[in-house]
C-alpha cells in the first residue's frame, strides 16, 4: 500500500512542461515538480519518491530523501519557531512542524532534538513530536541473540547509554562495553545482547569476543581507546602503578591482558600493550 510520508517507487504516467505525474495508485497521480525530476525520465520509467504534503495540503513528490519517514525517530535541527510550534530541518522544501503540544520541553531555534515523525489522524498531515516515549515498546520485543538492529542513542543513565531500537523499542548499552565516543542523536548499527523477561533490551555494538569479556578487560579496552591506541603498563610494572591507572589488581590486570592478547585485541610488549586495530 502507497502511503503519504514514505519512499515508494512510482510509473511515471504523464510529462508536462512542470513535471510528471506518476502513479500512486489509490491515491491518485502525483505531481512530480520539475526541479527534481531526473533527467531524460519519460512516460513508464519507475522513479524513487518521497511522498509528503506541499503548502497547500496537496499530495507531492520528490526525488530528495527526507532524514525520517512516518513512523521514524531522528536527531532534527529546529530552524523557525512559528504560531503553532517549531519548524525542523527534515531535508525537504517544506519544514516539519513540530507542534506546541508534542514538545515534551520548549524548543529553541538553531537546536536540534529527538522526535518521532508520524500522521496526525485529524488533518492526515505529517508532524514531529518530541514526546517519544508514548511511541515506543508499543510492540512485543521479539530479537534474537546477536541480531543486527538500527541504534539512535536517545541519552544516558547510570548504567550507560539509551538507544532506540529498530525505531520501537529502548534498549540500553552499558558504559563498560563502549569503546568508542557516543552522542546524542547519533544513527549507529548494533547487536541484541539480550532480551530479557521482563522486555528489556540489552545491546552491544560489537559483535563477537568483546561481549564475553570480564570487567577488567573491558577497562583495559576502554583505557586503551582513551590513550590511542597504547598504555606503558606490562605484567613487570609496579602494582601501584596498575591500580593507579586502571584501578585494578596486578593480578586481575595480568589475567585480562592474557585473555585480550589470546583473542588478538592487544599485543604485549616490552613497553607496554598495544591495540590491534591501532
Amino acid at each position: 500500500m502507497i502511503q503519504i510520508g514514505q519512499t515508494c517507487t512510482l510509473e511515471v504516467v504523464k510529462k508536462v512542461d512542470f513535471g510528471v505525474y506518476l502513479n500512486a495508485q489509490e491515491l491518485g497521480q502525483v505531481l512530480l515538480p520539475r526541479k527534481v525530476t531526473p533527467k531524460n525520465c519519460e512516460v513508464g520509467d519507475k522513479v524513487t519518491v518521497f511522498l509528503y504534503l506541499d503548502s497547500k495540503d496537496m499530495i507531492i513528490a520528490t526525488t530528495k530523501r527526507a532524514k525520517a519517514q512516518v513512523g521514524q525517530f531522528a536527531y532534527l535541527k529546529a530552524v523557525e519557531i512559528g504560531q503553532f510550534g517549531a519548524f525542523l530541518d527534515w531535508g525537504l522544501e517544506k519544514d516539519l512542524l513540530l507542534p506546541f503540544g508534542e514538545q515534551h520541553k520548549e524548543i529553541e531555534a538553531e537546536r536540534s532534538y529527538l522526535v518521532h515523525v508520524y500522521q496526525s489522524a485529524v488533518d492526515e498531515r505529517i508532524v514531529a513530536s518530541s514526546k517519544v516515549d508514548k511511541f515506543l515498546d508499543l510492540t512485543e520485543p521479539r530479537y534474537g541473540k546477536g541480531q543486527e538492529v538500527d541504534l539512535i542513542i536517545g541519552g544516558t543513565t547510570d548504567l550507560g547509554y539509551k538507544a532506540i531500537v529498530n525505531h520501537a523499542h529502548w534498549g540500553v548499552i552499558y558504559k563498560n562495553e563502549v569503546f568508542q565516543p557516543l552522542k546524542f542523536g547519533q544513527k549507529l548499527k548494533g547487536f541484541v545482547k539480550h532480551v530479557r523477561s521482563d522486555g528489556k533490551i540489552d545491546l552491544i555494538l560489537q559483535k563477537g569476543a568483546k561481549v564475553e569479556l570480564d570487567k577488567h578487560a573491558t577497562t583495559i579496552l576502554f583505557k586503551l581507546k582513551q590513550a590511542g591506541g597504547f598504555l606503558p603498563l606490562t605484567d613487570k610494572t609496579q602494582a601501584e602503578d596498575i591500580y593507579a591507572q586502571l584501578a585494578m589488581s596486578k593480578k586481575a590486570f595480568k589475567k585480562s591482558i592474557g585473555s585480550l592478547y589470546k583473542q588478538q585485541e592487544i599485543t604485549i610488549d616490552t613497553d607496554g600493550i598495544r591495540l590491534v586495530s591501532q
